[in-house]
């Protein structure tokens, strides 16, 4: 039965049928198949699943970036961004990557960074003379960032189901998330000398300056949310609530870009966009009950448990599982659907639920921009107009540099807990 239930998902997900309707089928079929679980277990599932406070978090940072967008304060950081870096050869990559440093600092989801940002960066950085593969692969690498560097969407769904501090996962993933942005960073000088990327002019030190004044509330507003949660000021859902009246309130009354007629409009985008992950994640907790009767997480445990290598390898074998999973599954429903399996394997092992929820969600992050599934890639490439193949050549220098870091993030795992541990004692 379990080969047959197996067989029947990657049917669907061969044949084109969405990943939430292919798992809330397969649930279905499977338990229906059982007679000892009644039918009513999988619509139970399905609610219990979304019945989280935690959760809510989803649709109000979608609805938080999507106000970000909507008050053109994307635009006012992008101009930052330029201003300040603009000037040096690959100045124009380098903004984009900043850009989606600070931007993920409030929205984050890596598919509205790519949306707000790359409409904008992509069309300026193949004017100024860069090919369509580095303005796509530079706006869609980057964007991943918006699922590491807190707040993240995918690290709240991880950790209501390993049932960890979403706090404490969002200080983890703080100094991983800037040094990717960094290592990003580096890969542009590094092409700048062999492509000869373009530089802009300098801005004068005093626009800089007006423009940095004018954008404040909009670069204020990852340290109010970072600092409202290290705090303890606000919990991490609360923080998207603050977010949501923050970016509203601006975009209303200073930069006078929101209009009060457009507000239902946003708020029926946001709904279309969280039911996507939110039915996603419920049919994936009704498959999660299947699981858990024949036992998956014990069989899994007991295979890594007598394999050698210990944690390091169990690490390895989780971030290759997941990359492979990445590349045709959405994050959400990847980590509802395995993280509770080898949950129990990283206990064992000693390995931090903190530590196995940053790899994965950098793991999955990176999924974003491989093909064939990957969202930021195929939104990135459709704005430039060029294939998916091209898209991933583009991206694939970036895609490695990003790799480097997660490597560094396996071998010297405990130093990742260890510095957030020490800058933020009260989290852990």
């Amino acid at each position: 039965m379990q080969i047959l239930l197996i067989v029947l998902f990657v049917l669907f997900v061969v044949i084109g049928v969405p990943i939430s309707y292919a798992l809330g089928f397969v649930s279905f079929a499977g338990i229906a198949a059982l007679p000892i679980i009644p039918n009513s277990v999988v619509f139970t599932k399905m609610f219990n699943g979304l019945n989280s406070f935690t959760l809510l978090a989803v649709p109000l940072f979608i609805l938080a970036a999507n106000l970000m967008n909507e008050g053109s304060i994307s635009d006012r950081l992008i101009d930052v961004c330029k201003s300040s870096v603009g000037h040096v050869r690959g100045g124009l990559a380098h903004a984009n990557i900043l850009v989606s440093m600070i931007f993920a600092g409030i929205s984050g989801s890596s598919q509205a960074d790519t949306a707000g940002i790359g409409k904008i960066l992509i069309p300026a950085m193949e004017k100024q003379g860069y090919d369509k593969g580095t303005a796509v692969g530079v706006t869609a690498a980057s964007s991943t960032l918006g699922s590491i560097i807190p707040p993240s969407i995918t690290m709240v769904v991880y950790a209501g189901i390993a049932n960890v501090g979403t706090g404490a996962l969002f200080m983890t993933g703080l100094i991983p998330g800037i040094m990717l942005g960094l290592a990003m960073m580096l890969v542009v000088v590094l092409y700048s000398k062999k492509k000869n990327f373009p530089k802009g002019e300098k801005v004068p030190t005093k626009e800089v300056l007006k423009q940095i004044w004018t954008s404040l509330p909009a670069l204020l507003t990852p340290i109010i949310l970072i600092g409202g949660i290290v705090s303890g000021l606000f919990t991490p859902t609360e923080s998207a609530a603050v977010a949501c009246v923050y970016a509203l309130i601006i975009g209303i009354f200073f930069y006078h870009t929101i209009k009060i007629s457009r507000i239902p409009a946003i708020l029926i985008e946001t709904m279309k966009l969280s039911s996507l992950s939110l039915f996603a994640l419920a049919a994936a907790n009704a498959l999660g009950e299947l699981m858990s009767y024949y036992q998956l997480n014990e069989k899994v445990q007991g295979i890594f448990v007598g394999m050698p290598g210990g944690k390091l390898v169990f690490l390895i074998v989780v971030v290759l599982f997941f990359m492979f999973v990445g590349t045709f599954m959405d994050a959400v429903p990847a980590m509802i659907l395995f993280v509770p399996i080898i949950l129990p394997s990283a206990t064992a092992l000693g390995v931090s639920p903190i530590i196995l929820g940053l790899i994965v969600v950098v793991t999955l992050a990176l999924g974003l921009v491989t093909p064939p599934y990957g969202l930021c890639l195929l939104l990135a490439g459709s704005i430039s107009g060029i294939s998916i193949e091209d898209s991933f050549k583009g991206v694939l220098p970036y895609f490695l540099s990003s790799i480097a870091v997660l490597a560094l993030m396996i071998v010297f795992s405990d130093v990742f807990l260890a510095i957030p541990t020490a800058l933020f004692p009260n989290l852990f």
